[in-house]
């Protein structure tokens, strides 16, 4: 969440500066920075991205908090906002194979900053365990039946060019639950292309396919790569294109 804004910024109208940046906050809350649901970064964090005292951002808060916007509990402070879906059918979804959450299904996601795959690194260009911004993805429903995992790992090119993923270098530690569903969103956003080739195949000895989704950038150069086994027997991955009319 860098800024390049320096310290406290003086005011220029009546409004108080904590309005300011609650209304600030909030805008990146809209817009997915901050995603619904996951923990905002603390105080101290938020002062520095914002340029503000911690005392400015504390009551910043409180204004989100009374206007139901944000929700604080034993993990720290959340967005709470519903918010509009973020893909559309004709957009990549992430990771390959995420899907809506049902009541009673099971949808976890993790990031962690570690060493990925040997075979991550490798498609990456990353150093032998070097370590990198790695998530995981499980879903299966109610009855624990058509399971999926995923895992993503992202390159030094991604998290130097998308400051959305950036930030979680510092947070993979104590991030309890990350979706990323906006992902392929924040890549376009920082003025990437992208280009992805996706690879299924059978897993042996098990009724499972593996999906393995590369995805580079308009200079061929590698952003991510996700590996997601979909148990066969009980699930199906349906792949949907569009192609232009001709003309």
């Amino acid at each position: 969440m860098a800024r390049t804004t320096p310290h406290d910024r003086p005011l220029t109208t009546a409004q108080p500066l904590y309005w300011r940046i609650a209304t600030e906050l909030l805008d990146e809350l809209r817009d997915g920075t901050v995603p619904p649901g996951e923990r905002l970064p603390g105080e101290r964090r938020l002062a520095e991205h914002f340029g503000v005292s911690r005392e400015t951002v504390r009551q910043a808060l409180e204004v989100l908090r009374h206007s139901g916007l944000v929700a604080t509990d034993r993990r720290g402070s959340h967005a709470t906002l519903s918010g509009p879906p973020v893909e559309t059918a004709a957009s990549l979804t992430f990771p390959v194979g995420a899907r809506a959450t049902s009541p009673g299904a099971v949808d976890l996601a993790t990031v962690a900053w570690e060493a990925p795959p040997p075979e991550h690194a490798e498609a990456l260009g990353l150093a032998p365990h070097c370590p990198t911004l790695v998530h995981r993805y499980e879903s299966a429903g109610a009855d624990g039946r058509g399971r999926r995992t995923a895992v993503t790992s992202f390159s030094a090119v991604a998290l130097a060019e998308v400051a959305e993923l950036a930030r979680y270098r510092d947070r993979a530690h104590d991030t309890g639950s990350a979706q990323l569903r906006r992902a392929y969103d924040w890549m376009r956003r920082a003025g990437l292309t992208l280009h992805h080739r996706d690879a299924i195949t059978r897993l042996p000895g098990a009724p499972s396919v593996r999906v393995t989704r590369r995805v580079h950038d308009q200079h061929a150069r590698p952003l991510e790569i996700t590996d997601l086994v979909v148990d066969a027997q009980q699930d199906a991955l349906v792949y949907e294109f569009t192609l232009p009319a001709a003309g």
